[in-house]
């Protein structure tokens, strides 16, 4: 061309690779990326529903009055406190001396608590991991270019938790034995005598159904918020 002029439109070959690049780098997205986010949400919003009946004690406290476990057991609200406090202790790596207060209790029924307590324990771990996870990738601004994480991993947990709450309310008695098969495969020490292990006076099955109740709803919650947090973000974008 005359005088090294180039007609209106047209980008230098250098300025074009440029740009094709530049956009590759801010704007490709790659599925791989968001599912892995998707997983990593998911986990992070159900060992954070597990974890709060875990941790939040006056959770537990809050249900002696209406379980009416001091009239039950015959014991006072501070010894059924102070028991289940002790057991928990234990489940939560707090000590390695496990206690029932004034409760006995046997080497098979500390043993499922032993069990128990790596369950506990492992949902903690994953809690502060995929948390970490989801700091780092806020950190590199992954969440502005695969957002969809946001709607893949709640939709899909929440539905799943859906069915399986529905298929539980349905037969809690089934679905309670069906669970501690799954999670302690093999073994029968979770099956108490109430004369024997007398921690599980002071938790009847209704406590374990509310806890299940709780777990739920705090899913619901969470996987509703992350929902309504990817739709806010879709209509700014």
């Amino acid at each position: 061309m005359e005088n090294g002029k180039r007609p209106a439109g047209c980008v230098p070959e250098e300025g074009a690779a440029g740009l094709t690049a530049g956009s590759g780098r801010t704007g490709r997205k790659n599925p791989a990326v968001t599912a892995g986010l998707s997983v990593v949400l998911a986990l992070f919003i159900l060992s954070c529903s597990i974890a709060v009946p875990i941790l939040i004690r006056p959770f537990y406290y809050a249900q002696i009055g209406p379980l009416r476990l001091t009239e039950q057991t015959g014991l006072s609200a501070e010894q059924i406190r102070t028991a289940y406090d002790e057991m928990m202790d234990f489940c939560l790596g707090k000590t390695d001396e496990f206690s029932t207060g004034v409760l006995a209790w046997s080497e098979s029924g500390r043993d499922h608590f032993a069990d128990c307590r790596t369950l506990f324990l492992l949902d903690l771990y994953v809690l502060a991991g995929s948390a970490a996870l989801l700091a780092l990738a806020g950190i590199l601004r992954l969440w502005q270019r695969h957002r969809r994480f946001l709607l893949w991993g709640p939709a899909g947990l929440g539905a799943a938790f859906l069915l399986i709450g529905g298929a539980a309310a349905l037969d809690f008695d089934r679905a309670f034995v069906v669970f501690h098969h799954l999670f302690f495969p093999g073994k029968e020490n979770w099956i108490f005598d109430p004369d024997v292990d007398q921690i599980i006076r002071i938790l009847p099955e209704v406590f374990f159904r509310n806890a299940a109740l709780c777990i739920l709803a705090v899913l619901l919650l969470l996987c509703g918020g992350c929902l309504a947090l990817y739709r806010r973000n879709g209509k700014q974008a």
